[in-house]
C-alpha cells in the first residue's frame, strides 16, 4: 500500500468515525495492518516436509498473519463502536434484567 493510498484510508475511516484526536493512533494502526495483512496474504502458510506430506508446520507468516488479524479485528471492533455501527450494543438480557431490577 503506497503511502497516498494510507493517506486516503485514513481519510476513509475519519468519515466513518469522526476526527476524534485520540482515534489518530488507531487509525493510524489499522491501516498499517491492513497493508501488513496483504503482503502476508501472499506468503505460504504452510511449510509441507518434502517426504512427508502429512507433516506440515505453520511458517513464521501464519502466526504473523494470526495475531496481526486479531489486533485488526479488535481494533475495528473499537471504530465501529465509535462510529456507531456496532451492532453488538444491544443489551444482553443480563444488562436488561440488572436494568430492570436496578430500581427496586
Amino acid at each position: 500500500m503506497t503511502e497516498e493510498n494510507r493517506t486516503n484510508r485514513e481519510k476513509e475511516i475519519y468519515a466513518e468515525v469522526g476526527e476524534d484526536t485520540t482515534l489518530r493512533p488507531l487509525v493510524h494502526h489499522v491501516v498499517y495492518l491492513e497493508s501488513e495483512l496483504e503482503a502476508l496474504e501472499l506468503m505460504p502458510k504452510l511449510r509441507i516436509h518434502p517426504k512427508d506430506p502429512t507433516r506440515q508446520k505453520a511458517t513464521p507468516a501464519a502466526k504473523l498473519y494470526k495475531e496481526y488479524m486479531q489486533q485488526y479485528l479488535n481494533a475495528i471492533k473499537i471504530l465501529m463502536r465509535r462510529a456507531g455501527a456496532d451492532e453488538t450494543d444491544e443489551d444482553s438480557p443480563l444488562r436488561a434484567w440488572f436494568k430492570a431490577h436496578a430500581d427496586h
